[in-house]
């Protein structure tokens, strides 16, 4: 494959420059949102954000997550149910970045603990978000509607890319062609090797403070703070909640007779032997919350709707909360694909695992569990790798 020029003509560097904070590439980039919830959490006696979690049963454990480490805005009605399990008024859990004591640094100390090889590689995600602007600004037909037709990188996909969403190691092998593909080289070998070397050359540096700039992110971070102390204070106090159902917790239903069922259900009522249907169990536990596929030496009695090809899986351990614990048997059925509010099964190369399913602002669906805390695009697995939880059974 042609190896591809990412720098254009001078004028058109020229352009392209912004006002760089210092060079240096943000390190805290992906923290829009600091926060007082880490510490309040754990002065009013949550140890672990598990337990504030089960308090706050509407918001998704991943969602309160990423507001507790500051990587994503909260709501205004967010801020007020945490502060409400908190028994702390809601503005307390905003901080003044601006204040003499802030330093975002001491602030992430907790989170980050990040590797040699982790800021290596972050540090390449950035470089790469640069190349990639570099190169579509150096080819002005490269819109982002022609970039997904050309190149089959979706514009959620192009935008995160292109802001360093996250390393290029993280990211699976089609989109990684993908970029190879836009960027003309040959596989991802040859793209590091080019953008180290374009980076050596100077060839990014007036496109890094758009990928990463320390003074946009501040700037962000300051007006919606702002914002969220203007709405917190002009809302109206919240009011009683009714107790939400636990998340995690699935009360199979059944489906609802077709027109053709009529007469099978009708015979099914009069009959006075039911018919019991007897599944094989499976699983062992496995490193990383995976589970492996091995008999169990027992059998569950599978629902009336599951599949030919159900099966029944030890969950193992607690990976999606105490609601689903390790002793619990699922009924997976592999011809059936996940909707939201459910759990899904997913296959990977070293044993399956179980999410919990929901959907994100752009309409994906994701699958996500708390222990290790995974968040996976279902929509980008191949569908007959996941499969339905059609039933819990606990002993």
């Amino acid at each position: 494959m042609t190896r591809t020029s990412i720098a254009g003509p001078e004028e058109e560097v020229a352009a392209q420059q912004v006002a760089a904070d210092d060079g240096a590439i943000d390190r805290y980039r992906s923290i829009v949102f600091p926060n007082a919830i880490r510490e309040l959490r754990k002065q009013h006696g949550f140890a672990r954000l598990l337990g504030l979690s089960a308090a706050l049963p509407d918001i998704p454990y991943v969602r309160l997550s990423k507001i507790e480490r500051g990587e994503v805005f909260a709501k205004p009605a967010e801020l007020q149910r945490i502060a409400t399990a908190l028994r702390v008024p809601a503005e307390d859990l905003l901080l003044d970045i601006d204040a003499p004591g802030f330093d975002v640094a001491d602030w992430a100390t907790e989170l980050q603990g990040w590797t040699e090889e982790e800021i290596a590689e972050d540090r390449f995600a950035v470089l790469l978000a640069a190349a990639i602007r570099a190169r579509r600004d150096a080819d002005r037909s490269l819109s982002i509607p022609q970039v997904e037709r050309q190149f089959g990188i979706a514009p959620v996909i192009l935008s995160r890319l292109e802001n360093g969403y996250k390393p290029l190691s993280r990211w699976n092998a089609q989109t990684v062609r993908a970029i190879c593909g836009l960027l003309g080289v040959a596989d991802a070998a040859a793209l590091r090797r080019m953008v180290e070397e374009a980076d050596a050359a100077g060839q990014l540096r007036d496109w890094l403070p758009v990928a990463a700039s320390r003074a946009a992110r501040i700037e962000k971070t300051r007006a919606r703070i702002a914002l969220l102390r203007t709405e917190l204070r002009d809302a109206p106090p919240p009011g009683p909640r009714a107790k939400a159902a636990h998340p995690f917790r699935i009360v199979p239903r059944e489906p609802q007779p077709r027109d053709g069922d009529a007469a099978v259900l009708a015979a099914i009522e009069r009959d006075d032997v039911a018919t019991v249907r007897l599944v094989p169990v499976f699983g062992a536990p496995r490193g990383d919350g995976l589970i492996e596929r091995v008999t169990a030496g027992r059998s569950v009695e599978a629902p009336r709707h599951a599949g030919e090809k159900a099966y029944g899986l030890r969950v193992c351990r607690a990976t999606l909360g105490p609601a689903l614990p390790a002793h619990a048997v699922v009924v997976v059925d592999p011809d059936r694909f996940p909707s939201s509010g459910g759990l899904a099964c997913v296959r990977e190369a070293d044993g399956l695992r179980l999410l919990v399913v929901t959907f994100d602002r752009q309409g994906r669906m994701i699958g996500y569990s708390l222990n290790p805390e995974r968040e996976i695009e279902l929509d980008r697995l191949d569908p007959a790798d996941i499969g339905s939880v059609v039933a819990v059974l606990l002993d």
